[in-house]
């Protein structure tokens, strides 16, 4: 078995199932890897970066702050 690399640009996730029955039709093992389409800046990767290694006891989860909120806004 040999791999190559293929790259599709679709526009919507109609296209992608398509080109999966496709593949599937012609019994053709294939996998989809997500490629960022973008690329961060040097200063945006770095605050994100210093995001990663942040405190964890200074977060709070959604679920609490959902409930913080319905709570306060009488909900």
């Amino acid at each position: 078995m040999q791999a190559i690399n293929i790259t599709a640009y679709t526009e919507d996730a109609s296209q992608i199932e398509a080109v999966k029955a496709f593949m599937k039709a012609l019994k053709i093992k294939f996998e989809i890897a997500n490629v960022k389409s973008y690329e961060l800046s040097a200063e945006q990767q770095e605050i994100l970066d210093n995001q990663v290694n942040l405190d964890k006891s200074l977060y709070t989860d959604a679920e609490s702050l959902y409930t913080d909120l319905k709570k306060k806004y009488e909900l």
